[in-house]
């Protein structure tokens, strides 16, 4: 099964590790580390045109991403039951 994340992309529903709300996490310390060191090893895809409410982690074949989506984790969590 997918999930849509915007921008006409969608994520397998397996793959995904955890969904995160941005506005409840981004203010610690190690969220901030984390998502500094994907974007700076290219792990970090941009789903969205507008400002990411939200990130999914996934990882797939070996591979680590992390998506920024524009909408909030509650949406997505709702889309990956349906």
């Amino acid at each position: 099964m997918y999930v849509p994340i915007g921008n006409d992309m969608a994520l397998r529903d397996s793959s995904i590790v955890g969904i995160f709300d941005l506005d409840n996490c981004s203010y610690e310390k190690r969220t901030r580390e984390f998502l500094s060191k994907a974007e700076a090893n290219g792990e970090v895809v941009t789903a969205t045109d507008n400002l990411p409410k939200s990130f999914i982690l996934t990882s797939e074949y070996g591979l680590n991403r992390v998506y920024l989506v524009q909408f909030n984790s509650t949406v997505i969590e709702h889309r990956r039951l349906q």
